[in-house]
């Protein structure tokens, strides 16, 4: 596994809180101090919260947490939960009778796997902000990452277990860290060659989406069932345009390493909170946020734990 997590970066803190019985849970990243934003939307089945405040030309220039949730929709709930947590520390965009936290929200479906009726909520929520601090670095089935899968072409039975991954890449003085959660439709490659993904469990072998698909032009059943959500976090000083072009270089992360990515039934989305501590060229963040991304999704199918017969990348 790649080294690093996302508190390598300065003034970045993470808390996760998750049920078993759901096989469900939240992710939240946390800046008390702020940290300006970015995002980039690349999948057609998005579950986001907040995101059009990234736009260069919006008001508020600072964002104070991004909750990554499962539980599909239901799951933005849990952002509710973080802003209470924050307002009443003291974080938060400050409007004269309060300080309103800015936080924005991506979740992943996870609906069919634990009790679908078990979804993140605001008291779930408002625990993983409460858990958040500067030692964590669980990856796995953890958080969000608790009822992560990938490889759904042929659906759930046939699905391998998947989880959150962080990594941290560095020049010099400049820290560039990503956290993913990994619960894409497509395979999982590193270094082109397929650890994770669709499986046939009645021979006991790993199959291939894009080869499935190109046997037949019907469309794909099991949809809006997928995406592959994270942040990615840096001590780089940003302005938000700069902030966007980073999480969209990012994502050139998830292309390395998820086949097929961005599709129809996917909703992925990339973050960016950059701490604003370091000056450095843009192109060099961007660069490194790739990487990072690459190597957190990785992490994320390396580190996961079997669950009911499900495989993981480690078993095969």
């Amino acid at each position: 596994m790649y080294s690093g997590y996302v508190t390598d970066v300065d003034g970045i803190i993470v808390g996760h809180e998750e049920s078993l019985e759901g096989m469900t849970g939240c992710t939240v990243i946390i800046a008390e101090e702020g940290a300006t934003g970015g995002v980039d939307v690349r999948g057609s089945a998005p579950g986001t919260r907040e995101t059009d405040l990234f736009k260069a030309e919006k008001m508020v220039d600072k964002v104070h947490a991004v909750v990554l949730a499962g539980g599909s929709a239901f799951g933005l709930e849990a952002s509710s939960g973080v802003m209470d947590y924050l307002e009443g520390k003291g974080v938060g965009f400050d409007v004269g009778v309060t300080k309103v936290p800015i936080v924005a929200s991506a979740v992943i479906f996870d609906l069919l796997i634990g009790d679908p009726k078990i979804r993140p909520d605001k008291n779930m929520g408002y625990k993983a902000a409460m858990n958040a601090s500067k030692k964590e670095d669980r990856q796995g089935s953890v958080g969000c990452g608790k009822g992560a899968t990938v490889g759904k072409i042929l659906g759930p039975d046939n699905a391998m277990k998947s989880g959150l991954g962080s990594a941290t890449v560095r020049a010099g003085n400049l820290t560039v860290s990503a956290i993913v959660i990994v619960n894409s439709f497509g395979d999982i490659f590193h270094k082109n060659t397929q650890i994770a993904g669709v499986y046939d469990y009645k021979d006991n072998k790993m199959l291939n989406t894009e080869f499935i698909m190109k046997q037949s032009t019907e469309r794909i059943q099991f949809s809006n069932t997928n995406t592959t959500i994270g942040v990615v976090a840096t001590n780089a000083i940003l302005t938000k345009a700069e902030g966007n072009k980073v999480a969209q270089t990012a994502h050139n992360g998830l292309a390395r390493t998820i086949n097929p990515v961005h599709t129809a039934v996917d909703g992925d989305t990339l973050f960016v909170m950059a701490t604003n501590k370091v000056q450095a060229d843009i192109n060099l963040v961007a660069m490194l946020s790739a990487e990072a991304v690459e190597k957190a999704v990785v992490n994320a199918v390396l580190s996961a734990s079997p669950y009911k017969g499900m495989k993981t990348a480690n078993e095969i």
